[in-house]
C-alpha cells in the first residue's frame, strides 16, 4: 500500500485483519495451500479490499515472516554470557516453551515455510540466524571450556531446545490428543528443566 499520508483507523484496523486472518489460514494450509479469497472470507473484507492493502498473497506471507522473525529470536538473543550458565539456558528453554503456548500459529507457521524449503527465508536463514547462533555458540562453548556446564554439542544442544518446545505447538492436535484431559504445559516446563539440568551438570 503506497501513500503518502499515514493510514487511518480504519486502515490500520483492516491491515491487522487481514493479517490475523492470514495467520490463521497459512498456518493451516501453509503458503501453497492458501489462497488470496480465504484470507478475505476471513478477514470479512472482499478480495479487491484486501489487495489494496497488499498487493499479493506473497506479500501478506512476507509481512507475516518477517514480523515473526523477531518474536522467534528474542528468547535466544537474551541468552546473556554474563550470567549463570545454567539458569541461562533453562531460562531459555522456558521461553521457547511459553513462546510455544503463546504463539502457536505462528510456530506452525514458521515450520509450514521450513518444511517447503525456506523460499521466503533462506536468505534470513543464512544471515540473521545463523549469525545470531554462531554468536551464541560462542558463549555456549566458553561455558562448556571453562567446566561450568558439561561438555556437548552446541549447536545440536540448541537443535534440541528447538525441536523439544516447538513441538507442543507444531503437533498440538496429536500431543493434546494423547494428554487427554490434561494441560500438556503444566507439565512439561518441569520435565524438559529436569531434563536439561541433568544432561548439563558437569560431571
Amino acid at each position: 500500500m503506497a501513500q503518502d499520508r499515514a493510514p487511518t483507523r480504519i486502515q490500520k484496523k483492516n491491515r491487522a485483519a487481514i493479517l490475523e486472518a492470514a495467520l490463521d489460514v497459512f498456518s493451516a494450509n501453509g503458503f501453497r495451500g492458501s489462497t488470496v479469497d480465504q484470507i478475505a472470507n476471513a478477514a470479512g473484507l472482499s478480495k479487491p479490499n484486501l489487495l489494496y492493502y497488499f498487493p499479493s498473497k506473497e506479500a501478506i506471507f512476507t509481512e507475516l515472516l518477517s514480523q515473526l522473525l523477531d518474536t522467534w529470536l528474542d528468547p535466544l538473543r537474551e541468552l546473556d554470557a554474563a550470567g549463570d550458565p545454567m539458569e541461562e539456558i533453562l531460562a531459555y528453554v522456558q521461553r521457547k516453551l511459553q513462546l510455544s503456548r503463546d504463539f502457536p500459529r505462528e510456530s506452525r507457521l514458521y515450520a509450514n515455510e521450513i518444511v517447503q524449503g525456506a523460499p521466503r527465508m533462506i536468505e534470513v536463514l543464512s544471515t540473521d540466524l545463523r549469525t545470531l547462533v554462531d554468536e551464541k555458540v560462542t558463549v555456549l562453548e566458553t561455558w562448556m571450556r571453562e567446566g561450568k556446564i558439561a561438555r556437548t554439542h552446541p549447536k545440536h544442544l540448541l537443535f534440541s531446545v528447538w525441536s523439544l518446545t516447538q513441538h507442543y505447538a507444531d503437533f498440538d492436535v496429536q500431543v493434546r490428543a494423547l494428554m487427554a484431559d490434561e494441560d500438556p504445559f503444566d507439565g512439561a516446563a518441569d520435565f524438559l528443566e529436569g531434563l536439561y539440568r541433568r544432561m548439563l551438570t558437569p560431571l
